[in-house]
């Protein structure tokens, strides 16, 4: 037998790329869908989604219903025939995603609320250098936001106009004074409008020097006027966050539609979480490597500004500090050197140090049963990508600074926690100061039926046809760490006139649904820990053949606030959170086990 000849090098290549293309080799595939699912695309000023507006904002009539959806209804038994117009009205109208009563419950100290909160919110993109754009805090208070973030600098050709600028960055700037008018007109707009009562907190990260401190103070109560909070709500002054009695912390309630700044707290010895070598991931790519830690030189070279009396006063309920030690939960959990009214501002990668086992896991979540927490997104995170959220409200942080600039995983879940509410909700009872910290975990089994969906986007510029599937992932939080874990179950995918598709128009005596229209008629269960921080993030892809799976549609969901009935629909976003008008018919059941 003769030695097998050496291929030559054109034919090597060709083998190579042939193997790439290899359909029973989809672990690189997967990891690249999976990777697509996480990223989102840019969003823009009509997006909707981010802050849990988009649950509600909508009317039946921007939704499509394909009649293959209407035939199956009817026979399911929930219309009484698939020409019901009526009753199909009646099911637009009957959300499956309802927030029980529980969660709007505004009587509770502010400590005990998760807030809707962006990170940097003036910028548009990049960390680096991205654009600051004053109409970026109207688009992301429209869109939910209850805290947002202000970085104010000095600027040299007016002093008497301090800028907002991402710092030692490309960034460009915009004026103080039109970031507060932004502000101040949205929440007219609110309160005009008849919306509910809530307040907007302003986490204020100062640059300047005392004279521009006084400026920012000046322009505030100018601009904002009595919408300002600069002075306790209860003539009894600080009485209301008193370290012996957490319950008399200022409720919710009282705070209606004031706005309030988080003023920052220089503690001895403090420690900027967000500058450490630990930040770098080892797949971080090496011109952003390069980057961050230009930006970190260029940052050290200024030291922190000394806080003035007039602002510092303004920070009522929140004055903002970086401990350089564990006093804050350790021990008696009693933070060295407090200022009042403390809340602890950690980026991602410092409370994961801290983090590190049960016992500090506990004494965290006391600490933020009584105190506020801010985490914002470690130093690497110059793209705009985002923190893992479910694991950092396990730990009972209130304030989770997301980049809003995507709207990316970490996006759709903060969509689906403040889902049909004000940006406040109330959080789970074991994270609450009278919960005493108890967590009763029950297991339960979650089955999703996926009926079908209506006009399933396609693609710009798509020429082949669509094999449409669902894919479904269980996000909670995994175990003592701070990761989340993700479960995923998925459809078959939908062929026109595949053999599922051809049996159920055999049944129905009706055509096969087009592939903008796909029924599906399956169901996905997981069981679970129920902590009540369980969510489900829910895509419509296609199948597509030697290439990465293209997403066509997504939304999220917290499992707490499902409706278990007969049947209903959910709305689909794209992937910069707009309105697509693509539905998804679904049915839940959630029983303990």
């Amino acid at each position: 037998m003769s030695e097998p000849t050496e291929p030559s090098a054109p034919t090597r290549r060709l083998t190579a790329k042939l193997g790439r293309l290899n359909p029973f080799k989809s672990s690189k595939r997967s990891k690249e869908d999976e990777d697509e699912e996480d990223i989102g695309e840019d969003i823009d000023d009509t997006t909707v989604a981010g802050g849990g507006h988009s649950a509600f904002d909508h009317t039946r009539h921007d939704l499509m219903v394909s009649d293959a959806i209407k035939s199956f209804l009817a026979r399911q038994g929930v219309l009484p025939s698939k020409d019901d117009p009526e009753g199909l009205a009646t099911l637009l109208d009957q959300p499956m995603v309802i927030p029980p009563a529980s969660v709007f419950d505004r009587s509770h100290p502010l400590t005990e609320y998760f807030i809707s909160s962006s990170h940097n919110t003036y910028l548009r993109a990049h960390q680096l250098y991205g654009k600051s754009d004053a109409d970026a805090y109207r688009t992301i208070l429209t869109a939910g936001a209850r805290c947002v973030e202000i970085d104010a600098w000095d600027n040299p050709d007016d002093p008497s106009e301090p800028k907002v600028t991402h710092g030692y960055t490309l960034v460009s700037n915009v004026p103080f004074r039109e970031v507060c008018e932004v502000i101040r007109n949205f929440v007219d707009y609110q309160t005009s409008a008849g919306a509910a009562a809530a307040p907007i907190l302003l986490s204020l990260e100062n640059h300047c020097n005392p004279n521009g401190q006084l400026r920012l103070v000046q322009i505030m109560k100018e601009v904002f006027g009595d919408r300002l909070l600069s002075k306790a709500v209860r003539e009894k002054g600080h009485e209301e966050q008193s370290e012996s009695d957490p319950e008399s912390h200022v409720r919710l309630e009282e705070l209606g539609n004031k706005i309030a700044v988080i003023v920052e707290y220089h503690l001895p010895g403090e420690i900027d979480t967000s500058d450490s070598s630990s930040d770098s991931s080892s797949d971080e790519e090496e011109e952003a490597k390069k980057e961050r830690e230009e930006y970190k030189a260029r940052k050290r070279e200024t030291e922190a500004a000394v806080i003035i009396p007039e602002l510092e006063e303004l920070g009522v309920y929140a004055q903002s500090v970086k401990p350089g030690d564990d006093s804050w939960y350790a021990g008696e959990g009693v933070l060295r050197n407090r200022p009042h009214h403390h809340l602890i501002n950690i980026s991602e990668a410092g409370l994961a140090r801290h983090a590190t086992d049960d016992v500090n896991t506990a004494a965290i979540q006391r600490h933020n049963s009584k105190h506020l927490m801010r985490v914002f997104p470690k130093g690497t995170r110059i793209s705009s990508r985002n923190l893992s959220p479910v694991s950092f409200w396990a730990l009972g942080a209130q304030i989770l600074a997301l980049n809003w600039q995507r709207f990316d995983a970490s996006m759709q879940l903060n969509d689906a926690l403040f889902a049909g509410t004000t940006g406040y909700v109330l959080k789970p009872m074991h994270l609450q100061h009278s919960g005493g910290g108890r967590l009763v975990k029950t297991r339960k089994r979650l089955r999703l039926h996926v009926a079908g969906a209506s006009d399933v986007p396609v693609p710009k510029g798509r020429d082949s046809v669509l094999k449409p599937y669902v894919t479904v992932s269980l996000v909670q939080k995994d175990g003592t760490s701070l990761k989340q874990s993700k479960r995923k179950q998925k459809t078959s995918g939908y062929k026109k006139h595949g053999l599922r598709s051809a049996l159920a128009a055999l049944h129905s005596s009706e055509e096969s649904p087009a592939e903008t229209d796909p029924i599906w008629d399956e169901t996905l269960e997981w069981e679970f820990e129920d902590d009540e921080l369980v969510f489900l993030r829910i895509f419509i892809k296609s199948d597509d053949s030697f290439a990465s799976n293209p997403i066509l549609a997504v939304t999220a969901v917290r499992v707490l606030y499902v409706v278990q009935r007969e049947w209903g629909f959910l709305r689909m976003l794209d992937l910069k959170g707009h309105e697509t008008g693509c539905t998804l018919l679904v049915r839940f059941e959630i029983e303990d086990l």
